[in-house]
């Protein structure tokens, strides 16, 4: 072919400053999308293969070999895809923005199929000038006579093309790094970036460093492949021991065998791998091979709970698997990772048009060919298809969710504590979702049994409000007739739960006794979560065990008023806190002195508050102010009810306050401090 000089197809001498700064978030990527090209190339020769328009050799090895230079600041990119004539370097490399993928597809669109055409070579190809100062293309196409052509451009609008030297079809792409874009010339740089773009594209994808000495490994001859490149025939002899047999004898024995063995190069390992788990079909893969796959791509050596493959042909394309990990609450932060392909090109971490908030939480990847991403393959482009993704795969967990809950409920009790967080804040946050699980939430109660919401209502239902007399019902259907409106509020049924079973623990104990039920709700979404299940349910509300005095936990009779004006005048004093809320009760439990109650109201106030950094705020202002509960059965506070001018009531007054407020919250420091000197005075005292 004639040497050719010419410009490139562009409508802006500007075109490469803005490749460079705007076309990729991420300098890195440029491998991604050079070896990704590669690939199509692969999967294009394989395809007309298929159809029979090109003969594949006996010996062809589908790869990409991704080969730095540090000491020469170059990297080079060989695919043994089908190549490029000269015309066609024209059309899809001097033309930038024409799709390779595109036109290969319209010319085959009724011999093959789109699955595995990456596509977008044009400005893919053109990222490599993010790094590189000049670029060079050698390629030959897998077209009958076609001649080798090398292809150069540095940078600038221009290009030169002439006649190459490549003797093998398929395409080498060499960069020349600039000076800010040398570390990509180091091969454990370059190691990161494929394992990180590039681990399951479809193509064997091969990493080495030039001129670097021959590595050899040693195998069985047995293991012996064709292509390996033998160094070295090696024959062990057979080991032998002197060994004592059952008689007591001495006798010589083969411990080993004689082995042949052969010293070859060391074989190229893979960086991809081409049959991601993903792409298989569920009834093949095992839970072993789930398990070993979480470990591999998320680093995470704490086995998951379990796992949902997704697996969809129609109305899109759709695979992948979503696995939900166990969780220390405690401790690890409650923020999972979904990798999100293209075609088992990686394309981002969590991308949220694509993936529920909530889900955001779990772990795994998704590959959906269909998605449309902008040029860069980078971003979404806005879609109502990527709602229809997000519809299907929130559709995908509750399903596998309830028929966990219907069919294996010993399972999902067991996973429940972890996968809460999920399920909860799916709720809150996707309405449909939220109707799907209503009746698959459980609520463990304080004794360790798993409950649903509609059991957590029967077992708190007041029994008068289950039925109507004859007479109330009458008295409704007559309101009704006369047209008047029944404005009375529906009966709420309360729910009592506990948020720190070891400092609410007094408050539990009584509740036992008194044979009454409450749930465990200790994780920091359970806040939220009540509220949503209240404003989608008028007729129940949720208190905190400690909210309020219940009348299971009252005696049958009433405090003495007398009493209670002297124990609310001696306590105020004492505590010098003349607003302090007294009240003065007849407990069933004749061993609880005192305890807190502060209303359900003022608490959510006060978390609310916290929530938003109101500290500044007095939450008294919002009626925030816990009452102080004493049992006017108990003989402590029937001696400061009978001794008040005392001089151990005082210390008795304190003492009972802060043991009431140590079962409600945390004393601040002070209050602390001040709890453990005086416990240790009153100790003394009881040695005189």
């Amino acid at each position: 072919m004639a040497e050719k000089h010419g410009s490139l197809s562009i409508n802006s001498e500007n075109i490469f400053p803005i490749i460079k700064k705007w076309l990729y978030s991420d300098h890195d990527i440029f491998a991604r999308e050079l070896i990704s090209n590669g690939c199509d190339a692969i999967t294009k020769l394989k395809k007309l293969d298929v159809m029979g328009e090109y003969t594949l050799p006996d010996d062809y090895k589908a790869e990409v070999q991704v080969i730095v230079n540090p000491e020469e600041k170059t990297l080079k990119f060989i695919d043994t895809g089908l190549g490029m004539t000269a015309d066609e370097v024209e059309e899809y490399i001097t033309q930038i923005a024409f799709s390779g993928a595109t036109e290969f597809l319209s010319k085959y669109k009724d011999k093959t199929t789109d699955d595995q055409i990456i596509g977008h070579f044009g400005l893919g190809f053109y990222s490599a000038f993010m790094v590189a100062d000049e670029v060079h293309i050698d390629t030959l196409s897998y077209k009958e006579g076609a001649a080798p052509v090398h292809w150069t451009c540095d940078g600038g609008t221009e290009y030169d093309m002439q006649e190459g030297n490549k003797t093998t079809v398929g395409t080498e792409i060499t960069l020349f790094l600039n000076d800010e874009s040398t570390e990509f010339s180091n091969e454990y740089r370059m190691r990161e970036i494929i394992e990180k773009y590039c681990s399951f594209m479809p193509v064997n994808i091969y990493l080495s460093k030039e001129n670097a000495p021959q590595e050899y490994e040693t195998i069985d001859e047995a293991e012996l492949r064709d292509d390996d490149v033998i160094v070295e025939r090696i024959h062990e002899e057979a080991k032998t021991e002197e060994k004592e047999n059952d008689k007591g004898e001495k006798e010589v024995v083969e411990v080993s065998p004689a082995k042949d063995k052969v010293k070859i190069n060391k074989r190229p390992v893979s960086l991809s791998d081409p049959e991601p788990l993903w792409m298989k079909h569920p009834n093949s893969c095992t839970d072993e091979e789930y398990k070993e796959f979480y470990r591999k791509v998320f680093m995470d050596y704490k086995e998951p709970l379990f796992w949902i493959h997704l697996n969809m042909d129609y109305p899109f394309n759709l695979k992948g698997i979503l696995y939900f990990p166990k969780i220390n609450t405690e401790y690890d932060s409650i923020e999972g990772t979904i990798k999100l392909y293209n075609n088992q090109v990686f394309i981002a971490d969590n991308i949220k048009e694509v993936i529920p908030e909530f889900l955001l939480l779990l772990k795994g990847v998704i590959d959906c060919p269909d998605l449309p991403l902008n040029v860069s393959r980078s971003a979404l482009q806005n879609d109502g298809f990527v709602k229809k993704i997000s519809e299907y795969i929130t559709k995908k967990v509750a399903d596998k969710l309830t028929g966990m809950c219907k069919t294996d409920r010993e399972s999902y009790e067991k996973y429940w504590d972890d996968i809460s967080p999920f399920i909860k804040y799916g709720c809150i946050k996707d309405s449909k979702f939220s109707d799907k699980m209503n009746d698959y939430i459980l609520f463990k109660n304080i004794d360790g049994k798993y409950l649903t919401l509609k059991d957590c209502i029967e077992e708190n239902r007041k029994p008068e409000a289950e039925t109507k007399t004859e007479e109330t019902v009458e008295s409704t259907e007559e309101k009704k007739e006369d047209g008047a409106k029944d404005e009375k509020e529906p009966e709420k049924t309360t729910i009592f739960y506990v948020t720190d079973e070891v400092q609410q623990s007094q408050y539990i104990n009584m509740f036992r006794e008194a044979k009454k039920d409450a749930v465990i709700l200790k994780h920091n979404i359970d806040s939220a979560f009540i509220s949503h299940l209240e404003q989608k349910d008028q007729t129940i509300q949720f208190k905190r065990i400690d909210a309020d005095l219940t009348e299971e936990l009252r005696g049958a009779e009433a405090a003495d008023e007398e009493t209670s004006k002297t124990l609310t005048e001696v306590f105020r004093g004492a505590l010098k806190n003349d607003k302090l809320e007294v009240k003065v009760e007849n407990l069933k439990n004749e061993k609880v002195a005192a305890m807190m109650t502060l209303s359900e109201e003022s608490r959510r106030m006060q978390d609310m508050m916290k929530m938003y950094n109101m500290y500044g705020m007095d939450p008294s202002m919002f009626g925030g102010q816990e009452t102080l509960v004493l049992n006017a059965k108990h003989p402590l506070v029937q001696f400061v009810a009978d001794n008040k001018d005392s001089e151990k009531t005082p210390v008795i007054c304190e003492e009972l306050y802060d043991l009431a407020m140590l079962s409600h919250k945390q004393l601040s420091p002070e209050e602390m401090t001040r709890f453990v000197q005086r416990s240790n005075e009153i100790l003394l005292m009881l040695t005189k």
